[in-house]
């Protein structure tokens, strides 16, 4: 295995050997460990100076169920500190097949400030002109790319979002059906790949290459556990692969922790109409496709293809964070507005989180009102345009409520929150606090914990515990809905690694290496300036209580001081 390095502003590519340090590391952890060894933690995120990676993880390549996924981090153009960002697709395949232990992509944009698309083949890589792709949505690129380098390439791209240098781009991927909608989207770091001005990273499809095993028979045993507990488990055998993640809609409802009318209540009126049943009945009857996956060899299929009233896709996929945020969030109870919504960004190369949060605050400044769905439409046209409210909105909820006037602003270190409401669930609003990403969901959602969500007590350790175990696994590069499986009996995880590279880890491995990611997080972002002050909700939800639970957010600021020393 290999590191290409490929900076963009000289054309210089190269090959070079993984450093003795990052041969243990993969995912999340290696992202962490890069942006201390080569970014200045002070840089400008998008000059020149800032630099990706793209990192699989762990245990990316041999096609096993949901454990195939890219982490891609930098630093954050939209929270200034570590981030890391992971998708599903195929690009963590191919990278592995390809002999590649990871991509960096550095320097600034070529002297001349033409477009670039890097070629990555089992016989070197190199920079081709993308002129001719400059402008184009996601759909059109992919549509182009696959026309020229065939059928069944991997590619890595950003949309007009990223081009622009919005906060809220990310960097897509394509999925098994060619579809070009699998997006590391969080943290604008496809901001920072439209900085260097390359538009897209083309993955030549090579021959299936497992990695070599170093005990086949554990590893295989493992594997085997693994996918029965996956089979065994209902949420990842009956209810995602049914009803996919916007199962999660009438749950978190139940729960008091929906986003509605930008955070302003946490039960949804409509929430039914939104929910993965009724999604699930409208799509079947127009002959859309549930139980897609977006990996090779998942069997969970958490994804869909959502079909219009024509029967024509609409968009792929219509998951919970955008029902959430661009749904709930905004009043809106009509699949088919929010599913246009989300084809918009999708095509753009956008976080739904952080734009439906945007819209949610130009909602509360009232550029709209909440349920006016053609509204809403209008406003992602905007973005689409590129107009200055496009703009506004596209550079995410914080950058909007400051332009706007707006107090009620959902983000923590910039970043929004991610559909769940931290009054209601507590421990996932440490998460959103203390994550060194800004507020995320994956980093450490607590929903499903046989807790009382709105007692503060003992919050902060949920979360500590879930945050290392999702640190842990983004670094593995597995999926959230993973651990169904790697949890079913407590040697899974170390018998895989294990049996993949002989290490001898024991049962504490994935907690280790969680927590291990977060402190190097928590490293970079003090360096970059980051302090307590930054672990914080935003105020007014320590004030303002919420319906239908009436509560606030009172998790002590102790508490969250407390996580990560060294003695907790």
């Amino acid at each position: 295995m290999q590191v290409l390095r490929v900076n963009t502003e000289t054309g210089l590519i190269h090959y070079e050997a993984v450093p003795e340090h990052w041969q243990r590391l993969g995912g999340r952890a290696l992202v962490a460990r890069f942006l201390l060894d080569e970014v200045p933690p002070t840089c400008e995120p998008l000059g020149p100076n800032n630099k990706l990676i793209w990192a699989p993880g762990l245990l990316v390549g041999h096609m096993l169920s949901s454990l195939d996924r890219i982490s891609v981090g930098g630093k954050s153009p939209l929270t200034g500190g570590v981030k890391e960002a992971n998708a599903g697709g195929t690009t963590g395949l191919k990278m592995i097949w390809l002999g590649l232990h990871s991509l960096i992509v550095e320097g600034g944009p070529a002297a001349d400030g033409r477009w670039q698309i890097l070629r990555v083949g089992l016989d070197g890589a190199s920079l081709e002109d993308a002129g001719d792709l400059a402008g184009l949505g996601l759909k059109e690129t992919a549509m182009q790319l696959l026309n020229r380098y065939g059928p069944k390439i991997g590619i890595s791209a950003i949309g007009p979002a990223g081009e622009r240098l919005y906060r809220t781009a990310g960097i897509t991927h394509i999925d098994k059906d060619r579809n070009l909608t699998r997006i590391s989207a969080r943290g604008g770091l496809g901001a920072v790949m439209g900085c260097k001005r390359l538009k897209a990273i083309v993955f030549d499809n090579p021959k299936p290459h497992r990695p070599p095993l170093a005990d086949k028979t554990l590893f295989r045993d493992a594997s085997a556990r693994y996918l029965q507990g996956l089979r065994e488990h209902p949420q990842t055998s009956e209810i995602y692969t049914l009803y996919g993640t916007a199962a999660m809609v009438n749950f978190c409802n139940s729960q008091g922790g929906m986003p509605t009318r930008n955070f302003s209540a946490g039960s949804f009126e409509d929430a039914e109409a939104i929910g993965g049943e009724a999604i699930k009945e409208l799509n079947t009857e127009r002959g859309g496709e549930i139980a897609h996956a977006c990996m090779p060899g998942c069997i969970i299929r958490c994804s869909n293809l959502y079909a219009g009233p024509d029967g024509e896709t609409l968009v792929t996929p219509l998951e919970y964070e955008t029902i959430g945020l661009m749904g709930s969030n905004l009043g809106l109870n009509d699949p088919d507005v929010i599913a246009k919504m989300n084809d918009i960004a999708n095509d753009m190369g956008m976080d739904t989180i952080d734009t439906g949060a945007a819209l949610g605050v130009a909602a509360e400044a009232g550029l709209m009102a909440f349920g006016d769905g053609s509204r809403a439409l209008e406003l992602m046209e905007e973005v689409r345009q590129d107009t200055p409210l496009g703009r506004i909105i596209g550079n995410g909820a914080g950058l909007a409520g400051k332009i706007l006037g707006v107090i009620r602003v959902p983000v923590v270190k910039n970043q929004a929150l991610s559909a769940y409401d931290p009054r209601a669930i507590k421990g996932t609003g440490v998460t959103f606090a203390t994550s060194p990403q800004g507020a995320d969901h994956t980093c450490g959602l607590t929903i499903r914990a046989q807790v009382d969500h709105t007692d503060p007590a003992g919050q902060a350790k949920l979360s500590q515990g879930v945050q290392y175990s999702m640190a842990g696994y983004d670094s593995l590069g597995a999926c959230i809905f993973s651990g169904s499986g790697l949890g079913a009996d407590e040697a899974i995880v170390s018998d895989l690694i294990n049996g993949r590279y002989g290490w001898g880890v024991g049962p504490d491995y994935l907690q280790h290496l969680g927590r291990e990611t977060i402190l190097m997080e928590r490293e970079f972002n003090r360096r970059a300036g980051f302090t307590n002050a930054d672990d914080r909700l935003p105020e007014w939800m320590t004030g303002e209580a919420i319906a239908p639970t009436h509560t606030v957010f009172d998790v002590p600021d102790a508490d969250l001081d407390a996580m990560f020393r060294p003695e907790s």
